[in-house]
C-alpha cells in the first residue's frame, strides 16, 4: 500500500463512524491519525490512531519529542491526517476512548496492515 492509498483508506475506514457528542457542551478530546513511514518495512506505510485533550498538533510534538511518546511515532511519524477525522471532533472523554479503539479496528479492517495505537 503506498502512502495515497494508506491515506484513501483511512479516510473511508473513519467516515463509517461517527460521534454522538462532538461538539458538545464539554467536549474537548479529539482523536487524532498521524502518518507513520518506515522504509524498511515490506509494508512502509502506516498509520498511529491516538486521542488526546490537547490539540492534536501540539500531542504530535511530544510524540516526536518523546514526550509521553509512542515509539512508532516517534520514529516514523510524517505528519498528522487531520482531515481523516476532522468530523469526528470535538468529542466527550468517554466516546475519545471509544471511538479510538473503533478507529483503529476499522482501519485494520479497510486493509491497512500496519496500524498502531488505538488502545
Amino acid at each position: 500500500m503506498n502512502q495515497a492509498d494508506c491515506i484513501a483508506s483511512a479516510t473511508r475506514a473513519a467516515r463509517t463512524l461517527r460521534a454522538a457528542t462532538v461538539s458538545e457542551a464539554g467536549a474537548t478530546h479529539c482523536v487524532y491519525v498521524v502518518l507513520l513511514h518506515d522504509p524498511r518495512r515490506r509494508e512502509p506505510w502506516g498509520l498511529y490512531v491516538g486521542q488526546t485533550s490537547r490539540d492534536p498538533d501540539w500531542r504530535f510534538d511530544q510524540h516526536k519529542a518523546g514526550y509521553k511518546a509512542s515509539g512508532a511515532v516517534r520514529r516514523f511519524g510524517v505528519r498528522l491526517l487531520p482531515e481523516v477525522v476532522r468530523h469526528l471532533n470535538p468529542m466527550r472523554q468517554w466516546e475519545s476512548l471509544d471511538l479510538e479503539a473503533a478507529l483503529a479496528d476499522a482501519l485494520r479492517a479497510a486493509g491497512v496492515r500496519w496500524v498502531e495505537g488505538g488502545h
